[in-house]
């Protein structure tokens, strides 16, 4: 080590720090990675591998990416299943004395990416955390892009094995890294699943995170202690090992930006439908069994949102129907007005169009990741909420008013980014231009001093031309010496006291003065200053907004909701879907049903034909379907599978009449 460079002295420093990952170390323009780095880089990313000298007799193996560039780069590591650490420098090379400081920022793994870019707006990206221990697993699911964190502890059901609650639990989230304790490797089937069906990354985590008293004061240091009252999470002592080991994990990777998770709701099997793998998976709920197409799902069908948090959301209800005969009535009397009420209908649907990611922009705000566009892009967001607040407040459904009521237009916040940021922001701060004109007077007079220099030092000249009588006293510049004013021999026994004589010449002399002197500071360094201020300005506009989240948050979950409740009442519009009765006597009674995918797949003149079903617990409570190869049993089945479903998330159905008895599991193999 005595022998290498400062720089790569430095560069391994932080290297040691971080072993298991991909280093971007910043290099001025650039991320440039080394030795073994470079090396797995060069290969995945099909980038030139070249080399550095390092103070070694051997150059050092080197390969890197543009930093404007560098998000395309990482997505695609990340997609393979690497990690990255993305080491910054810390200072301005121009003004560093000796070695610039570097540190690393944040680690991106497949669990934690909050870059727009590296996501898929229609689906969460989460991280789980499991502690297995005797016969109880206690598990995290958690989205840091829109700061969802999800717990549940998970027991062997009557019947089943704790292995298989285990995989619907992570087939339902399907989480792209998962955290662990030593002990759960020995769930064997679940770690054949993982590798084989989520091809998620799998991190061993310390002993230590998991030790009670440690794991209590991890989790009492992150969240208020309302939020722990309302959730009742320390009297599950598996959750909290669990979320122990997320929280010491994400403090390791994200350094800073954990107070976007705030809340953390327990959620329990007992209130939602059982759907395990198998039959989310026959019945093609999200995507076709064969092809894993969006298309021809029941997902496409009925995802007619607007937003991608309603996109998210709805992805959501349809992998957790409701047992609650009341919370589903909910929904069923708000998509019921929407439904009756079209030209309401066609109003909100239009008022939510151009609705950007609220969630994940504001992840983006409190990690300090967030650039200009990304605020303008909230600006245009919140523009479009007075509308659709207008709307809300004439709403007369339960579950309708309640988003009404937590639905903020944030004024304040859009009035904010419209003074500060300008209509077209640059990529990053460092180019400047960021901020508007007249927002902070202390920037317009830097910025003063760069577009109108010339001018400054003419009128400077013409009053010392003035002041002196010297009439061919000039300001002039070189690289050397900077500004000065050079008199001729002839006029030189006039120069005042105050002149400083700089350098003597054949025809004259040079000098300075103090107004010229800070003249000069001002106008060479006025660059410099004005990325130096708008950066202080950006971040204070950031952490003003950040300040917010809760407000922000609320309104997004709000939208969400009114947006899967549009989709639903726009679906039921176009396809005459019909609202069902929700009861508890067991009973399903479906008069000419339809297959709601099947007959979205139909062509031209072909037209699906209805049939009925009547079941109940007394009489009915079994039926068996015959009929030659390719009669449409399957289909039949399936199709009230899926009706259930939708009648449980509070969606219309396809059938003239249906009565659905409330089911609180579909197992189905087809």
């Amino acid at each position: 080590m005595a022998d290498y460079s400062p720089m790569m002295k430095q560069y391994f420093e932080v290297k040691e720090k971080y072993p298991n990952t991909l280093l971007f170390f910043r290099l001025g323009d650039f991320y440039e990675m080394f030795f073994n780095d470079a090396k797995i880089a060069s290969r995945e990313l099909e980038l030139t591998l070249t080399g550095r000298d390092c103070g070694q007799e051997e150059r050092a193996p080197m390969c890197g990416v543009p930093f404007h560039s560098a998000e395309t780069y990482i997505a695609r590591l990340v997609a393979k299943g690497y990690k990255v650490a993305i080491c910054e420098q810390m200072e301005d090379p121009a003004l560093a004395k000796g070695i610039v400081k570097r540190s690393v920022i944040r680690v991106i793994t497949p669990g934690t990416v909050m870059e727009s870019s590296m996501l898929d707006e229609a689906k969460n990206n989460y991280i789980a955390s499991a502690y297995y221990q005797g016969d109880k697993v206690g598990i995290c699911f958690a989205d840091i892009s829109t700061g969802e964190l999800e717990a549940t502890t998970l027991t062997a059901e009557k019947g089943e094995s704790l292995s298989r609650a285990v995989i619907d639990a992570l087939s339902r989230f399907t989480p792209r890294e998962i955290l662990i304790n030593p002990e759960f490797t020995d769930l064997t089937d679940v770690a054949k699943f993982i590798s084989d069906k989520l091809s998620a990354s799998l991190e061993c985590m310390d002993f230590a995170v998991y030790e009670p008293l440690h794991a209590e004061e991890t989790v009492k240091a992150q969240f208020h202690p309302e939020v722990l009252e309302r959730s009742d999470v320390l009297n599950f002592p598996e959750i909290t090992a669990a979320l122990s080991a997320l929280l010491e994990y994400l403090s390791r990777t994200q350094i800073t930006g954990l107070e976007r998770m705030e809340e953390i709701r327990i959620y329990s099997q007992a209130k939602t439908m059982r759907l395990d793998l198998n039959t989310r998976r026959n019945l093609e709920l999200l995507e076709t069994m064969r092809s894993k197409e969006r298309r021809g799902s029941l997902l496409w069908v009925l995802d007619k949102t607007k937003t991608a948090m309603g996109k998210r959301l709805i992805r959501t209800w349809l992998e957790q129907p409701l047992l609650s005969p009341a919370g589903i009535t909910l929904r069923q009397n708000a998509v019921e007005e929407l439904f009756e009420n079209r030209p309401l209908l066609d109003d909100v649907t239009e008022a939510l169009t151009g609705i950007f990611d609220l969630e994940r922009i504001m992840t983006r705000v409190v990690y300090g990741s967030v650039n200009g566009k990304d605020l303008r892009a909230l600006w245009s967001a919140l523009t479009r909420l007075p509308q659709l607040k207008a709307l809300s407040a004439t709403f007369k459904a339960t579950m309708l008013r309640d988003i009404d009521s937590r639905m903020d237009v944030l004024s304040d916040i859009c009035e904010l980014i419209d003074r500060a940021v300008v209509e077209e922001p640059p990529h990053t701060i460092r180019e400047g231009g960021i901020i508007r004109e007249g927002f902070n007077a202390e920037l317009d007079e830097v910025k003063s001093d760069m577009t109108n220099g010339k001018q400054l030092i003419a009128e400077l000249e013409a009053r010392e031309r003035e002041a002196t009588g010297i009439p061919k006293l000039r300001v002039g510049y070189n690289r050397v010496f900077g500004y000065y004013l050079e008199v001729s021999n002839a006029f030189k026994d006039k120069t005042p006291e105050h002149y400083v004589r700089k350098q003597t010449l054949a025809n004259g002399e040079r000098y300075i003065t103090q107004e010229l002197k800070e003249l000069e500071n001002r106008i060479l360094g006025a660059h410099d200053r004005s990325i130096a201020l708008e950066g202080k300005l950006f971040e204070e506009v950031r952490r003003t907004i950040a300040g917010q989240l809760t407000r922000v948050q609320e309104t997004a979950k709000a939208i969400a909701e009114l947006d899967v409740l549009a989709s639903f009442a726009a679906v039921s519009v176009r396809n005459d879907y019909t609202r069902p009765t929700i009861t508890a006597n067991g009973r399903l009674y479906l008069k000419d049903s339809r297959h709601p995918v099947v007959e979205e797949l139909l062509t031209g003149s072909a037209l699906f034909v209805p049939n009925d079903l009547e079941m109940d617990p007394n009489q009915n409570r079994v039926s068996i379907i015959t009929g030659p190869n390719m009669a449409g049993k399957s289909t039949y089945m399936r199709q009230v599978a899926v009706i259930v479903i939708m009648a449980q998330i509070g969606c219309f159905v396809p059938a003239s009449a249906a009565e659905i008895g409330i089911v609180d599991g579909i197992y189905t193999r087809v």
